[in-house]
């Protein structure tokens, strides 16, 4: 088959990428090319590298021709400008869409979030929910996936807690209410993506995917210390306290630490899912646990944040 992946250089999109390309499938990888984590997917074998964004429904439309079906990985969890969400997610899903359907496109799967959802005051979860109401009711073929919190090789979760036990003798939770996260493997995730692209057993759903495995976030941060030989003091703070810390992260770091959707995101915490979905069948249900191998089999580079995290030095270089 041939697929479309947006978002293509990113953590999903690239997991993605990769395992279809190396199942013989061909695929184009659209992204701005502004993500630099991983650089040799945009040489991988079968594909095509398309240096845009979503914002150009001419561009996405000479990128789609010939393709089977579209993965829509593109999204961010923190604005640089105001109305961001909205370009991005919202009018960029739009853009996906018409395109899609111009080009011939027959199918869409859309990555959202688990706790998206309108009318809560959070412009992230509005604007996914928002594009999620876009796909639904597009016409097309689509499946669209919430997932929670996503591990693996490339992720901001294990790269960003690493960091922080590496130049921080404690860590902050959020808030002071016990919140708990499955966290789901993105190898598991990716076998999920694959069936939906690729056969019609999960068509016009949508479906909620966490882990298998529920824990506290204070137990999640404590396997991933034990691994990489760490014992921060874990206390708990005020949400407000973080969101004030997130944004002047969002001011400081190329890729914050944490961001406000963020802090929102692990104050709610997991518990719950929003809306009414169906669940995925029992055999793509995640069955990968949060072990002391898996975390291993993600982390990054281990090393303390640096200048090179600050944007003013990377203005500098």
């Amino acid at each position: 088959m041939n697929i479309a992946i947006t978002g293509g250089t990113g953590f999903v999109g690239g997991h993605l990428a990769q395992s279809l390309t190396d199942k013989g499938h061909n695929v184009v990888l659209i992204a701005r090319g502004l993500d630099m984590r991983n650089e040799s997917i945009r040489h991988l074998k079968s594909t095509q590298f398309k240096a845009i964004g979503t914002s150009d429904e001419k561009k996405l439309f000479d990128a789609f021709k010939g393709c089977d079906a579209i993965a829509h990985c593109a999204g961010i969890n923190r604005e640089s400008n105001p109305k961001d969400y909205t370009r991005i997610h919202i009018e960029g899903t739009q853009n996906v869409i018409n395109a899609a359907k111009q080009a011939g496109v027959k199918k869409v799967i859309l990555i959202s979030f688990y706790s998206a959802r309108p009318n809560c005051g959070s412009k992230y979860h509005e604007s996914k929910y928002a594009a999620e109401e876009i796909v639904r009711n597009s016409g097309l073929d689509y499946t669209i996936f919430k997932p929670g919190m996503i591990y693996g090789k490339g992720d901001h979760m294990l790269d960003h807690l690493t960091h922080v036990f590496y130049t921080l003798p404690f860590f902050a939770l959020v808030g002071f209410r016990e919140q708990h996260a499955a966290p789901l493997a993105i190898d598991d995730f990716v076998k999920i993506l694959e069936v939906s692209l690729l056969e019609d057993r999960l068509s016009k759903k949508t479906l909620p995917v966490i882990g298998p495995e529920k824990m506290t976030l204070e137990e999640a941060v404590t396997r991933v210390a034990k691994v990489v030989d760490r014992t921060p003091i874990i206390f708990p703070m005020p949400i407000f306290f973080h969101y004030g810390f997130a944004v002047i992260l969002e001011r400081l770091m190329t890729i914050p630490l944490v961001s406000i959707a963020q802090v929102r995101i692990l104050a709610e915490g997991f518990d719950k899912s929003y809306g009414n979905y169906e669940q995925l069948p029992l055999d793509l249900q995640p069955q990968t646990t949060f072990t002391e191998a898996q975390i291993r089999k993600g982390l990054p580079e281990l090393g303390p944040f640096g200048l090179h995290d600050l944007k003013c030095w990377s203005k500098c270089q």
